[in-house]
């Protein structure tokens, strides 16, 4: 018992650093303590010790859960001379296998006891301490000798192995305050970023950040930035509109004042080793389960504990994947449902904005290597141009790929590359084989999990647009809320054609970038491209025509600003042309809006320089375009009715007024509702002869065609039997006679007819009939206000009627007032203006003109209830002036 008694003379250990933990009693525990333990430690800076510290636990704790069958308690204590990890049970009576009792020496290949003959192999000092309810198995592991101040180390390398660098590393340094806006922004990023300090502090990181993820999935940019400590890949727009590739690392901090924020420091993705922890090294496989089983291959491979989101899983795959074949480039793509195309989810050592949610058949050729169900080893990639199509213009020489299978159907595939021709043998395909198999069944659940949530997220979006596309039938806020539901939630820019007829070529209708400095830009650009076919075929197809006006403009650009063409006229400049460019390089897919079996226009999406997209955003925008296509020719059939509804209306009142001399005229007409409607209301001011002229105000019941025919029957039979010689009875006994021939499409009406002859003396007579109309009103210079007729029936009811006329003098200053009852029958709740109400405010007028006065009681009418009129409103006022003064 040498070894297990600690010499008490001893200077007593400084303890430093402390963690704790409690594990239940069951199997999944004992993984869940190797990973504490080596977070622990390596978060200490020991990962020298971590392999024999992770080996020891994963026995002990062994020990505790499942023989013992109780929870384990692992303390860890760091002192100034090393680390002691005590694993205690609550299982006191068990027995301890001792070396120095005479028993036989436990088997190294035996479960029990193996724990403790591993203690006195690798630690330095170990022991079990007793107590009444509880048995303590402790270790003490030494630190190795290094130089002072060191974290960590590696081993010394050969210059060829030291990972590739620029000439002049930049590591830009940005502090993003807590609302994720910019703070601070050094010299090293606005090199790498072209942005000086004052473009971007005190704007939102994500506006400059091309995140590789998927709305409603995984992590975002807002979320990656309130975690203490972060790590990964994404891209950033730089000032010409180009994503650049950035490998980051984030540590969330707090000021003197308690003020958190996040420094993030980035580099070039290719320079990723600079700021790139050291990979955590699985532990190691002789560190089982107690029945001897071997860990969790899929533990092993991607380490514990596993991301939680699909695009997380996928980017540590291909990052473990790369680094167990020691490759360049790893690449994972993933399956349609129909496994007729791959998709490519994640990469690392590529272009990743390029290449994500780009698409290649499963089947590319006939030869061995053609399909992507069986493992594939090219040596040299220039021996077979365009084998695997993501690699080209990448450097990379030799590739091996491996199928991703669950329950025989294909559902992914994972390829690791190299920058050297013949890297790979079959011996590593069957290596990444075996490590692909272990995952598969993983990403396949992560994959469907974040499909389930793409799903309800896309349904909820359909329920959202249908609703906004269904509140409006005017066509151009139809277009915009198309291109603004797209953007940016499906795509980066949109672009919506129209189709007038089948013999019309497309229109360029609206266009929205998600950058309001690029829809000038793009709006240009797309003018000068010849529009899409309008292809009836459903589903999404690629336009290349964009991206390579794009870039021919671009080029030409850069040609005449290095004067190496000539120019007739001047140019933009370099910088809005190549941002362009950036803004349409990359995908840009249409859909045809269809209505009706007709093609009416083309819903066209894109991304920016060698981004895609991916195939349930297609799917999604498919659906959308359907709902959009049906709202789109809505709105053109209402447009179409409206515009003929409101030339109808026009043609019914008169094109202008005349001059009545010595009379002041002014006429009001206000149409109710949204102008889809005819008939109603209306007004006619006309001469007669010399010196006498016609006046009419009238309502047809209901609205609609129909009224519409009685209404232009009645203005026009006015004029022409006035003009015949017929007084005012005449006039409007042979209109009702009209208005009944017309069978069941006749309406009743109600008129005020009257005809007025201005007098050389300043005033004016009138003679009027008033047939079932609102009374008109006469307002005096003295205030007063009067009916100028008495009620008569009104026509299209009765064949035989008996109307008289009235004859009305308006001295000068004289008010004469007509109105319809939408005037006098306005109403708020149970309150209506009424024929008493209009007198009230009539009385208010004296001395007004008449635009003055029809002014005032169309406000006075206005103001009367909060709703808007429910009935169209005719107001005409004739006034005598008075005489001038002497």
């Amino acid at each position: 018992m040498g070894e297990q008694i600690t010499d008490t003379r001893m200077r007593r250990p400084v303890i430093t650093a402390r963690a704790a933990a409690t594990f239940e009693p069951v199997g999944r525990s004992v993984a869940t303590a190797r990973a504490f333990v080596r977070d622990t430690l390596q978060g200490w800076g020991h990962s020298d010790i971590v392999d024999d510290a992770v080996v020891l636990t994963s026995e002990l704790v062994t020990n505790a859960v499942v023989h013992a069958g109780t929870a384990a308690d692992v303390l860890c204590l760091r002192t100034d001379g090393g680390v002691r990890i005590s694993v205690a049970d609550r299982y006191p009576e068990r027995e301890i296998p001792l070396q120095n009792t005479g028993q036989a020496m436990v088997h190294p290949d035996r479960e029990g006891g193996r724990g403790l003959l591993l203690c006195g192999a690798l630690a330095s000092r170990w022991g079990v301490e007793y107590t009444t309810d509880r048995k303590r198995v402790w270790f003490h592991l030494d630190l190795p000798d290094r130089p002072a101040g060191t974290r960590a180390a590696g081993p010394a390398l050969p210059v060829d192995a030291l990972p590739v660098a620029d000439t002049r590393v930049r590591v830009a340094v940005i502090q993003i305050d807590r609302g994720g806006c910019v703070t601070f922004w050094n010299d090293d990023a606005a090199d790498l970023f072209g942005y000086d300090p004052e473009q971007v502090i005190g704007k939102p990181l994500s506006d400059f950040a091309a995140w590789p993820h998927t709305p409603g999935t995984g992590t975002g940019i807002a979320e990656a930035l309130q975690l203490s400590r972060w790590e990964g890949s994404y891209g950033i727009r730089d000032a010409g509109g180009r994503v650049v590739p950035v490998y980051a690392s984030h540590l969330r901090v707090r000021d003197a004042d308690g003020e958190a924020s996040t420094v993030c420091l980035l580099v070039r993705d290719h320079e990723r080793a600079i700021l790139q922890s050291p990979q955590r090294q699985p532990s190691t496989e002789t560190a089982g389960t107690a029945e001897g089983r071997p860990a969790d291959p899929f533990e092993v491979f991607i380490g514990s504990p596993a991301p939680d989101d699909l695009d997380g899983l996928l980017q540590r795959t291909v990052e473990r994947a790369r680094d167990m074949l020691d490759g360049d480039a790893a690449y994972l793509l993933l399956a349609t449902d129909d496994e007729t195309e791959l998709e490519v989810r994640a990469s690392t050592g590529l272009p990743s904005a390029r290449q994500r949610f780009a698409r290649v058949p499963v089947e590319a050729g006939s030869g061995r290597y053609g399909s992507a169900r069986m493992p594939a080893v090219h040596e040299d990639l220039t021996a077979v141009p365009g084998a695997v199509p993501l690699l080209a213009g990448t450097g990379m020489r030799s590739v091996v790929t491996v199928p991703l299978k669950v329950e025989g159907r294909l559902t992914g595939s994972l390829g690791v590359a190299a920058e050297s021709p013949g890297r790979y043998t079959n011996e590593e395909a069957l290596r990444l084989q075996f490590a692909a198999d272990r995952i598969a069944l993983a990403v396949e659940r992560a994959r469907l999990t974040e499909l389930e949530k793409l799903r309800r997220g896309s349904l909820s979006f359909l329920v959202e647009a249908s609703d906004l596309l269904a509140g409006t039938l005017d066509r151009d806020q139809t277009l915009a809320l198309m291109a603004q539901m797209t953007v940016p939630t499906l795509a980066t820019w949109c672009a919506v054609y129209t189709v007038a007829d089948q013999t019309s070529e497309p229109e360029l209708s609206y266009v929205l970038h998600e950058d309001e400095d690029r829809i000038d830009g793009l709006k240009t650009l797309l003018r000068k491209v010849p529009p899409p076919e309008p292809d009836p075929t459903p589903g999404a197809r690629v336009w290349t025509a964009p991206a390579d006006a794009a870039h021919d403009a671009a080029l030409r650009t850069s040609l005449r600003s290095l004067g190496l063409e000539e120019s007739a006229r001047p140019s933009r400049g370099p910088g809005a042309t190549l941002a362009t460019a950036a803004a349409v390089g990359g995908e840009t897919v249409v859909l045809p809006l269809v209505a009706r079996n007709r093609v009416i226009g083309m819903l066209t999406l894109g991304k920016p320089t060698e981004e895609h997209f991916r195939q349930e955003i297609l799917e999604l925008a498919e659906d959308l375009s359907r709902r959009a296509a049906l709202a789109l020719d809505n709105a053109r059939l209402y447009s179409e009715r409206t515009a003929i509804s409101q030339s109808l209306q026009r043609s019914l009142l008169p094109p202008e007024l005349p001059d009545i001399p010595g009379v002041e005229v002014e006429v009001i007409y206000r149409a109710a509702g949204e102008g889809n409607e005819v008939g109603g209301d209306f007004y006619d001011l006309f001469p007669i002869r010399d010196g006498a002229y016609g006046f009419a105000i009238g309502d047809v019941c209901g609205t609609g065609p129909e009224a519409a025919a009685v209404t232009g029957l009645a203005r026009h039979a006015l004029r022409l039997l006035a003009r015949e010689g017929f007084g005012g009875p005449a006039v409007l006994e042979r209109l009702n006679a009209a208005i009944l021939d017309e069978g069941a499409r006749s309406r009743f009406l109600t008129l005020l007819y009257g005809e007025l002859w201005p007098q050389e003396d300043g005033s004016a007579v009138l003679k009027v009939v008033c047939a079932g109309h609102p009374l008109p009103l006469r307002l005096r210079q003295d205030g007063s206000v009067e009916p100028a007729a008495e009620p008569q029936p009104l026509l299209g009811v009765m064949d035989d009627l008996e109307l008289y006329e009235q004859t009305v003098t308006l001295d000068p200053g004289d008010v004469l007032l007509c109105v319809t009852d939408g005037v006098t029958e306005r109403r708020e709740g149970t309150r209506m203006l009424g024929d008493d109400g209009l007198s009230d405010v009539l009385t208010t007028c004296t001395g007004l003109t008449a635009g003055a006065v029809a002014a005032r009681v169309l406000r006075a009418v206005e103001r009367f209830a909060a709703e808007p009129a429910s009935d169209d409103m005719a107001i005409l006022a004739l006034r005598v002036p008075e005489f001038p003064a002497a």
